[in-house]
């Protein structure tokens, strides 16, 4: 028997949707703790980047989100955190490392965002 309120299956882009969050909060802390000065501001940066970025996304664009927006204010949140994460990477000296996750997330993005809006 199946229950109807189940969710809907995980797929690999929701697994790589995922690493890709955990990669842009990682991301932002060492930003903050490698572009800054130390001990300050760098480990105030390197703490409220990651954890704006994660409050922010908690609010507004997780599954289960405080606030409910439509899917393109979910769309404009993501590409604030994404881009913040990938700007930090170009700041650090690592362009290989925006274009390669700027790619990756945009592409992720899209895939969510029509089965988002098709479904």
């Amino acid at each position: 028997m199946t229950d109807s309120r189940a969710q809907p299956p995980i797929g690999p882009n929701d697994i790589l949707r995922s690493v890709l969050e955990l990669f842009a909060f990682i991301s932002l802390g060492l930003w903050g703790f490698l572009a800054w000065p130390l001990p300050w501001p760098g480990v105030l940066v390197g703490i409220a980047a990651p954890a704006f970025a994660i409050l922010v996304w908690a609010l507004f664009r997780s599954p289960k989100a405080v606030f409910t927006l439509d899917p393109f204010g979910k769309a404009f949140v993501e590409i604030c955190v994404f881009g913040a994460a990938a700007i930090a990477w170009w700041d650090l000296g690592q362009p290989v490392v925006t274009v390669v996750f700027a790619v990756v997330a945009t592409v992720s993005g899209i895939i969510s965002g029509r089965k988002e809006l098709a479904g």
